[in-house]
This record gives C-alpha cells, structure tokens and sequence, in this order.
C-alpha cells in the first residue's frame, strides 16, 4: 500500500502541476560554468564548477539523489571528444536533505544557490570540456518538466592564459543594432547568449564575446487566453461529441453488463454510482493531460510536428482501422484485465476505483484512436485545453456508465448487440483510415516529402467517404456482414449526408477552396494544378522585384506575395516604407488554415495585404536544417537552434513574447511592434480594423519622426 500511495501523490503532483500552471514557466535557475584552473598541464586533474543560483521558492534536485523516489536528479552527460576523460563521480556540494510528505521520503536538493563538480584529466593540449546538465526544479508540488542547460569550458596548457571563446553576439546587442563588448579580458564564466536569427543570422555575421550577465526570460502570452472563447467551447462540444461516438465502439458495450452486475451486487447508494463516473472523469484527464503536458511546450510542437509521433499516429489509426473493417481483431492480454478485474471484486472505495480503471483499460482498445485525435489536436504548450478537452470526452462516456451503477435495471431496455453494432464498427473503420491520412500530411508537409499534396488528399477521402455511402446502402460487404435486404431509414439518411459531402469535396480537386474543411486539408498552396491556379508557383509573378529566401519552401495562400525571412522582409520593407505583416504559423496549425481560407481570402482582408504591407510568413514547425554557421544558441532555454522552425519559433519567443499559432503582429522596419498582435479571429470585420490600426499608426507623424531617427536595421549584417 506504500508504494500504492506514493504512485497516487506523484499522480496527484503532476495533476496540480497542470491545472495551476496557466502560461510557460521560465527555468528558475541561472547556469555558470568555470575549471578550477584557467591553465592546467596534459595529464594534471581539474575540475569542472557547475554554479546555479535559484530563484526564490523553488528548489532543484541534486545528483545523489535515488531516482526510484520520484522526481528526477541532475545529471552529466559529458561530450568525449578524446582531449579529456571524467576522473571520479558526479558530485552535488552540500545539497540539503529534507522528508517530503509528496514524496513520502528523504529527498536531496538545492535551494537559492548551488554547486555540482565534475573532475576531469586532461589528455591534450588545450582540452574543450563540454556536456549537457538535465535537471529538475520544484515549487511546493509544482515540478516543472526536466530541463537542460548546454555548457563548454576551454582551458589552456602550456602557461598561456586562457581566452574566452568567442560566441555570436547577444540579443541585446543585436537588438538595439549596437555591437556586443569585446573585452578581451579572459572570463572561464561567461554565459553564452545568442540573438535568434530566424534565417536573419548572416554566415559572415562577426563573432564577438559576451561577459555574463543576467539574461531576462520573457514571460509568454498564454495561447488559450488569445484565443476567443468560442475556440475552446468548439473543442469542449467536439470532444463530448467523440465521447459520446465513443459509446458506439464494441469495446465499450460488453462492459456495461459488467458495470450493472458489479453494482448490483453493492449496498445500494447514489454516491458510489457518482464516485464511479468521477473516477472514470479523473483517469482520462490524468492520462490526457500527463501524455500532453509531462515534457511542456516542446513536446507538444514535437508530438504535433515531428515525423516519428505523426507516422506513429498514422500507422496506429490506419491498423485499428483495418482491424475495425474486420481484417483482424485487436485485444488486450487476458492475464492483464483479469488482474485489475480481479482487484475491482473487493468491493469499497478501492473496488470502485480499480472497476472505473477497468473500463477505461479495456475500453481504450476503441477509444485510443479518439483520445489520440484530441490530444494531438490540443497540442501547441496549452494546459487549460487538453484538460477541457479530456474532462468533455470522459463526461460524454462516464454519464451513461454513472446511470447504470446508480439505475442497474435499466440492462433489461437496451437493445443487444448485433449487426447494428457491427455496421458502427466498420463505418468507424473507414472514418480510422480517413483520419491516418491527417497525421502523415502533418509530417508530409514540415519534412517536404511531396507525398500528399491537396488533391491526392482529396482523393483519398473522396474514395473512403463514398465507400462509406455504399457501405451503408448495403451495395459493400465485409467480413462478419450479413446480408442487407431492405435499408433502414436512419442509415439512407445517413447515406445521404455521406454522398453530399463526397459531392462537396469533388470541386477541391480542381482548386475550390473547400472552407469548411480548410483546417483539415493540406493547405491550397500544394495544388498542383486548378481552375485558379493559386496554388501552383508557376503561374504566380513575383511582383517584389527580388526573389524571397526560401521560396522553394514556402509559398502564401491566394497568390499573395511575400517573404519567409525575418531579416529580408525587414529589409524590404525600409525600402518601400511600408508596415510589415507577420504572420506565425505553422504546417500543422489548425487554426492558421482556417484564418487562410476563412479571413484571407476575403476581399477587404486580400486587398489590405495586398497594398499596405509587406507580408512575412514564418513556419514555427519547420524541420528543413540550416547550414552550420547559421545555428545559434537561444537566450530563451539554452539549446541550439538549427532548424528554419525552431529559429522562428524562438524569435516569437524572444522578441514578441508569444509562442501561440497562429500570431500575428504588425512591425515598422526595425521589427517594434505597432500595433496589439492578433491572434485567431474569423471575424473579418475584426481583423481588418487590426489592419487599418496598423497601417494608421505606421503613417503617424511621431512613428515617421521616430522610424527616422532610427538607423537602418533591415541593412545590419545581424539581426535579432
């Protein structure tokens, strides 16, 4: 039972930690790395200081600590790169030792300051030590996911005092257009902290060094909070719709007989049946939100983006839905349901808990695939929208399951399973395999594979839903069908609304903008061919008289014009003095093709876009990797950014204090923001009086005054 309690506090401290935290915590602690020698000899030991100082209130776990506890120790992974080798353990300096109830045992930890050391031999001439520190931070119960902090300490043999390695210059230099201080006075604790290029970060950008200095972690605007209302209140009715199509699966029927039998057998009380419905409530959003939230903001835009989880989720749906079309049948081992079936007899509090986590076990054989959709579908470093989410779907699914535990003769009325069941089961099947195709084209179109452009999408789901209408006409059978000899009214209609929807699709592969289904589609600009022809590269002009940076990559919806280019655009901009437009999105963003096909389209938008801007679109999720001179380190979190995306993505971060998709903001050509940014809005009239401010505000005569006085930045070699 120990060991029961303490599964159930680090639950409860993940649960906590999720539902308190409304926006990205910053890392609260500050790294400095130094050798106890700045000049050592070849065979001589040293050691490497590891220096953090931690924020008030929270503390960090130490390197001794036993990781079978809970909470995880700081650890070393040094970089061998034959000029060094590691002498001895990793060793945390007088880290404190208190009981913690959460826990439920002595942990080791760090408060305000700490001080970790590593020895190390040195083997050749002017050894470079350099490694990775992975680490946790608590705040009472709020733990913050681990994190990671980049170091390199370069030490001199042969008498010679050490130089500090030279680094690209800081944001705050880079920023403000002024060059970073090159003191040449040598300092083994300079913290590095390079601006974001975003593709702005020029390879003969000079290298100069940073002293170390406190570097300011900007606080980020919340995204559900950006977002209107009706947003979520869509996600929350969507998800209770999938909970309640989740009823429908065959996994989920056979255990509602088994929940009335268990019941019966209770003393009889409405509060159990409550507790029951609250258990299966609490399991799904545990789940949902631990899958969602457990690694933060990066391991959402890495499930939602990355190939690997996005192929995962695509072979996964398209396996259960060739085991819903009746191919084979997918079960869970017995020896492992009859074990929670078995702990679910004793009765209790306890028996209701292990019989609440019984149905969603056995039920997650169907319900996975749903569950999947939605918490992929809430990624992006939200916490209150997998939590909404997750509670809306367990609800629609816990209800019915409460009712029968409070009201057990109600078995005698439902229908029995049969053909009916059978025909959900494989309607569903054909719905799986729709679905996989949404996850490979979220891969397909960060990774630029070319394998799913817009209209062998539309094909494919033309085919699938027709198949559907027939299937439902009785006209195709599958294994485990009987025949049908007369249809039911409920399924023509439902064949019905099939076809249409089939017919309504059929115009997209000619280039119909299909707006109903923009969010769901691979976006307009991979049509290859059309009546419009605005998709296709080859049939727009480049009107702006220079080619835009990473052209073959990107390409703007409705045959607008613009750039994909952080530093080009802004350049582009000085020289035809107009406001710039930038537009924060991203290839699996939702949201972002919505506003395409739904605002931009439309005439007093297009036109706005069109005359008084200089339109930059930035991909937050693209994975194309830039060459080596343009990687930097991020001021934000310390890691290096070597991809198109993740430049972008710490750009947003870093200067305009947002990590939402999609965001837009209106800048003059120094990058200051002009006006409020915007975010998800499909009201036009909206979103064009954001244009018109901007523009207003672009033309006043102090920002004029002002723009003038400022020196050039879209003509500095960098740019932040």
């Amino acid at each position: 039972m120990k060991q029961v309690g303490r599964f159930f506090s680090f639950l409860t401290v993940f649960f906590v930690t999720l539902t308190a935290t409304a926006q990205i915590q910053p890392d609260p602690t500050h790294w400095t790395f130094a050798a106890s020698k700045t000049e050592a000899k070849v065979g001589e030991v040293i050691e490497i200081r590891m220096n953090a100082t931690i924020d008030k209130g929270w503390h960090m776990y130490a390197s001794d600590l036993n990781p079978d506890i809970g909470p995880i120790p700081t650890t070393l992974k040094l970089k061998e790169n034959g000029s060094f080798e590691k002498v001895g353990s990793f060793v945390s300096v007088a880290p404190k030792e208190e009981f913690e109830e959460v826990w439920n045992s002595k942990v080791r930890f760090f408060e305000n300051k700490a001080t970790l050391i590593q020895k190390v031999k040195i083997l050749k001439a002017n050894p470079v030590i350099a490694g990775t520190l992975e680490y946790q931070t608590c705040s009472g119960t709020n733990c913050l996911p681990p994190a990671e902090h980049e170091f390199s300490v370069s030490v001199k043999t042969g008498g010679v005092a050490a130089a500090p390695t030279p680094v690209k210059p800081t944001s705050e230099a880079v920023a403000t257009g002024e060059p970073a201080s090159t003191s040449g006075t040598p300092d083994t604790t300079s913290r590095v902290a390079v601006a974001p290029s975003t593709g702005a970060a020029s390879p003969d950008s000079e290298t100069v060094t940073t002293a170390e200095a406190p570097v300011a972690t900007p606080q980020l605007t919340d995204a559900s909070t950006e977002k209107p209302e009706e947003s979520l209140i869509g996600f929350m009715i969507a998800a209770f719709l999938s909970g309640l199509l989740a009823l429908l699966t065959p996994c989920v029927f056979p255990i509602i007989p088994m929940t009335v039998s268990y019941f019966t057998k209770q003393d009889h009380g409405l509060w159990k049946a409550v507790l029951y419905g609250l258990s299966i409530i609490f399991i799904y959003v545990l789940i949902g939100t631990v899958v969602s939230r457990i690694n933060g903001p990066a391991f959402a835009n890495f499930v939602s983006t990355h190939w690997l989880p996005n192929v995962l989720f695509f072979a996964i749906f398209f396996i259960f839905g060739l085991s819903f079309l009746g191919l084979f049948e997918i079960v869970l081992p017995n020896s492992l349901v009859n074990s929670i079936d078995a702990k679910s007899e004793k009765g209790g509090i306890a028996g209701i808990l292990f019989m609440a986590f019984t149905l969603v076990l056995v039920s997650f054989s169907c319900t996975g695939p749903i569950v999947g959709s939605l918490l992929v579908a809430s990624a992006g470093g939200e916490v209150l929208k997998p939590i909404v989410g997750m509670a809306a779907f367990s609800a629609a699914f816990a209800i019915p399951f409460t009712l029968f535990a409070a009201f057990p003769q109600w078995l005698k009325s439902l229908p029995k399973s049969g053909g009916w069941l059978n025909a959900v089961k494989v309607v569903l099947g054909f719905l799986e395999l729709a679905l996989a195709l949404k996850f490979l084209s979220i891969a397909d179109q960060v990774y630029h594979w070319n394998l799913l452009d817009r209209e062998v999408y539309l094909a494919f789901w033309i085919v699938i839903f027709a198949l559907i209408g027939f299937y439902l006409l009785g006209k195709v059978r599958l294994p485990h069908d009987s025949e049908t000899k007369t249809v039911s009214v409920p399924r023509l209609l439902l064949a019905i609304v099939t076809f249409a929807f089939v017919v309504y699709m059929i115009p997209g592969l000619w280039g119909a903008p299909l707006k109903a289904l923009a969010g769901y589609l691979p976006p307009e600009t991979t049509q290859d061919f059309g009546f419009r022809g605005a998709g296709n590269a080859t049939t727009e002009q480049n009107t702006l008289g220079e080619k835009p940076k990473y052209s073959e990559l990107f390409r703007l919806p409705h045959g607008l014009q613009g750039f994909f280019d952080y530093k080009q655009a802004l350049a582009y901009a000085a020289k035809v003095n107009k406001p710039v437009f930038i537009d924060f999105t991203g290839h699996g963003c939702v949201n972002c093709r919505e506003m395409e096909a739904r605002v931009w389209s439309e005439e007093p938008i297009l036109r706005r876009l069109q005359n008084d801007y200089v339109i930059l679109a930035l991909y937050v999720d693209d994975k194309t990797e830039l060459p080596e001179s343009a990687w930097y380190t991020s001021t934000y979190d310390n890691k290096q950014k070597k991809t198109i995306g993740a430049q972008n993505a710490d750009l947003q971060i870093v200067r305009y204090n947002n990590n939402a998709q999609p965001h837009y903001c209106i800048v003059d050509q120094t990058g200051k923001l002009l006006v409020k940014p915007k975010n998800y809005d499909l009201d036009v009239n909206n979103f064009a009086g954001f244009l018109d401010e901007g523009k207003t505000v672009f033309a006043a005569p102090q920002t004029v005054a002002a723009r003038s006085a400022a020196p050039n930045l879209g003509q500095l070699s960098t740019l932040k």
